[in-house]
């Protein structure tokens, strides 16, 4: 295992096995600034490109009309709208929940120290943020003090996501949260039980595994471990589809 790796699951509270004589590999601390963008060895294999490379005016007409929506309350209090962010041919999309304060005044999603956590736990799994990976929120602004989205929220907002869902058209969707996972799923169940199973999302009935969002991580840093079983489980649905040739339309 390379000394990057042997960090990112470090980062997650995973201790690798090092064999005697070899010395462990240094941490990653949950405050770290360290440079997690760093290229990672035997990223994971990608599947042939189901959408058209960047520059597609699908996309910069979604994203336009998303920056000047006003379809609900919270447009009034952002300071930049938040749409996403990642590679337009990516098959992995991770959905949060909604903007937080670093969110809005960047206007990318999962950035600070959850977004360091974030890159960690897709690295830990040989994928790297913007190659092959798209990441967005069910939210496009955010909610005043990080509250939780409001139903008529949500429903101003989702449909942007099921249209950069329909654009992108990924072969399997992490979804990082119990808010996001609920929304995106229309279900009221408890991350304890969407963890662990397979969903479906929409029309093509895209593969959805859920799992912790990197805030709540840093916060709990015991669920850490849970949290890798979770990505694990979503490489192994990966690797399955990859294996099966995806059918055509």
């Amino acid at each position: 295992m390379g000394t990057r790796r042997a960090q990112y699951l470090e980062a997650l509270g995973i201790t690798t096995w090092v064999s005697r004589g070899r010395p462990a590999a240094a941490g990653v601390a949950l405050d770290s600034t360290s440079d997690l963008h760093t290229q990672a060895p035997a990223l994971e294999p990608t599947l042939a490109p189901s959408a058209p490379p960047g520059g597609d005016p699908r996309w910069q007409a979604l994203e336009a009309e998303v920056t000047a929506c006003t379809k609900c309350p919270l447009h009034a209090t952002r300071t930049r709208a938040v749409f996403g962010v990642g590679d337009l041919r990516a098959q992995w999309l991770v959905v949060g929940e909604a903007p937080g304060a670093e969110e809005d005044r960047q206007g990318e999603p999962f950035v600070g120290r959850a977004g360091q956590l974030l890159n960690a736990m897709l690295r830990a799994i040989g994928l790297a943020r913007g190659e092959n990976v798209y990441i967005a929120n069910i939210l496009k602004s955010r909610p005043p003090g990080n509250r939780d989205p409001k139903p008529e929220e949500v429903a101003s907002c989702l449909p942007y996501l099921r249209r950069q869902i329909g654009l992108l058209e990924p072969r399997i969707i992490l979804a990082v949260g119990r808010i996001a996972a609920q929304n995106l799923l229309a279900t009221d169940a408890s991350l304890a039980r969407l963890r662990g199973r397979v969903h479906q999302f929409g029309d093509l009935n895209t593969p959805v595994v859920v799992t912790y969002h990197p805030a709540y991580l840093l916060r709990t840093p015991a669920d850490k471990r849970k949290a890798w079983e979770d990505l694990k489980f979503a490489r192994s649905v990966f690797r399955q589809l990859a294996a099966s040739p995806q059918e055509e339309c």
